[in-house]
């Protein structure tokens, strides 16, 4: 496993390709819009209220580092909460530099291995029992977007795409919980993959291995993750709070999405509302560009236009939004992943010089 800092020098050119790509795709869609139509609207934005936004931001970041520590100390003995919000930090940066938000759950998992002596498959099976919690205010949402696709003039291709987010999202979390609870299933899918890229990764390095040694190995870790996993979400105690925490998180960050509109001095209607703005996470969701940079953008814009929210409100929302949820968690990600990285060195050179 890569340390962080190894990771991002290792995928810079593939990170800095998907960043340029994704930020070439928002100014076409400014461009397309009108910039000075959301340079004006812009120009209105409530400071104030943003930082209320911020703030709130924030809020949701301490409840999600409080639900995983909940999580952990069903598993393990967990570390500080301030170590896991700093760790906190780095998995939203490894999400946002990574397409489909895929790097932050073995960043956290590699920080709980590395600097709290938590075993990697632990410590993954927490992040992803994390992740599953968010799917059951997904649940809810997927019943308003019936009530969008049915009772609104949103058009048929809409509609089509709406309802294909909503399935996949919804197949991707159900094989993730199912995969959870049958070991034995987790364990025919992984060797099955393992056995296709074996001989590639083999060529990787000089070490002699073999097939079964990886196969035990692998097998061992799958036992731990199920374990770990079915342990979670059978904790009655846990279950309930991490729901709990899971729909409060939802609500503040809903709320937060309508203080943005507010800022500018626009009052969007609210349910379409919080549908579009799941529907553009689950956007995030998709293997693509890192953040869905661009791609969430147009997709809020054209989900938006039908309930009567014009394109450079939309736009301008977006982008105070994405000054909230993406460039700021990102900004002290990078400042946490550096940190971890440097204090990862000092951990290994000391161990060399008293070997």
């Amino acid at each position: 496993m890569q340390s962080t800092t190894e990771f991002i020098k290792s995928h810079k050119w593939q990170i800095t390709i998907s960043f340029v790509v994704g930020l070439f795709i928002i100014f076409l869609v400014s461009f397309a819009i009108g910039l000075d139509d959301i340079l004006n609207v812009l120009s209105h934005t409530d400071p104030y209220l943003m930082l209320i936004t911020l703030l709130l931001e924030l809020v949701i970041i301490l409840l999600w580092t409080e639900r995983w520590k909940l999580i952990i100390s069903v598993l393990h003995s967990a570390p500080k909460f301030k170590q896991l919000f700093l760790m906190m930090f780095t998995s939203l940066f490894g999400n946002n530099v990574t397409p489909g938000a895929a790097g932050g759950e073995p960043l956290r998992a590699y920080l709980l291995n590395k600097f709290e002596g938590i075993p990697f498959e632990t410590g993954f099976a927490s992040a992803t029992a994390d992740r599953v919690f968010e799917f059951f205010p997904f649940v809810l949402v997927s019943t308003l977007t019936a009530y969008l696709i049915f009772t609104l003039n949103i058009g048929f291709w809409t509609s089509l795409i709406i309802s294909f987010l909503v399935i996949i999202t919804m197949i991707i979390f159900g094989l993730i919980i199912y995969v959870g609870y049958k070991t034995e299933v987790a364990t025919r899918v992984i060797i099955s993959i393992a056995r296709r890229i074996f001989p590639y990764a083999k060529k990787l390095t000089t070490r002699e291995i073999t097939f079964t040694e990886v196969t035990e190995r692998l097998i061992g870790y799958i036992e731990t993750f199920t374990t770990g996993f079915q342990g979670v979400l059978r904790d009655h105690r846990m279950f309930i709070l991490g729901v709990l925490i899971s729909f409060l998180m939802w609500a503040i960050d809903n709320y937060r999405f309508y203080l943005t509109f507010v800022a500018i001095g626009y009052h969007p209607p609210i349910v379409p509302m919080i549908i579009i703005y799941t529907i553009a996470i689950l956007v995030s969701i998709i293997p693509t560009i890192p953040g869905a940079l661009g791609i969430r953008e147009g997709v809020m814009v054209a989900l938006f236009l039908p309930v009567g929210v014009p394109a450079d409100v939309v736009l301008a929302v977006s982008l105070l939004d994405r000054l909230v949820t993406y460039i700021m968690p990102t900004f002290i990600g990078a400042l946490t992943t550096f940190y971890y990285g440097k204090v990862y060195r000092d951990i290994k050179n000391r161990s060399e010089t008293h070997t």
